[in-house]
């Protein structure tokens, strides 16, 4: 019996093995690092938000660019505000996408009306609207302003559950213009709410 053969091919099938892996791992990547659990919901916000194109080699953000930005933006207006109701776990999700005096502000709010011992409930009805009202480039940084038109039931309850303020059976609709912002020399693709015009 000539057990030669049969060495050639396992050597063969280990190299087609290897290649096959190699080739896999070419495609696929590998994971390193820490790979903790996150929301699937708020995986999807930040794979929406900035474009699969990464647009920090451009010069220009044109209109494709403004396409695929206005789709997580207006996920991420939708996450921030439902994130304000004392449901769930306030800005848990949404601090991501905030700029830290954003998230500041929207976090002292929090704890005033926890103080006072009010708490909101916050149905988002639907984005009607969302256009780029302008876009700058300043020294790498790029902002990005865009108009937001919603329908949301709002109301702010006390302990008691006695409405203060709003009606949960009324929808009303709002208007909010809102700042985001990139660093396009950094690797890290996230944008970030840094200001809301009044």
């Amino acid at each position: 019996m000539n057990y030669s053969f049969e060495y050639i091919d396992i050597i063969l099938l280990a190299m087609i093995a290897g290649f096959i892996f190699l080739r896999l791992r070419g495609i696929l990547g590998k994971r390193t690092g820490f790979e903790g659990k996150i929301n699937p919901q708020f995986e999807n916000v930040l794979k929406n938000i900035h474009p699969e194109k990464d647009i920090k080699i451009k010069d220009n953000f044109d209109e494709e660019d403004q396409k695929e930005f206005l789709k997580g933006a207006r996920i991420a207006y939708e996450t921030i505000i439902t994130d304000f109701s004392d449901k769930d776990n306030k800005l848990i999700k949404s601090k991501p996408l905030l700029s830290k005096k954003i998230h500041d502000q929207f976090n002292e709010a929090l704890i005033e009306r926890g103080n006072k011992g009010h708490y909101a409930e916050i149905t988002f009805i639907g984005l009607n609207s969302a256009e780029i009202k302008d876009h700058k480039k300043t020294n790498n940084i790029l902002k990005v302003t865009v108009d937001f038109v919603a329908e949301v039931i709002t109301c702010i309850k006390d302990k008691e559950k006695k409405i203060i303020s709003g009606d949960p059976e009324k929808i009303k609709k709002i208007y909010d213009t809102w700042t985001f912002s990139r660093d396009m020399r950094s690797n890290n693709p996230n944008w970030y709410l840094v200001d809301i015009l009044t």
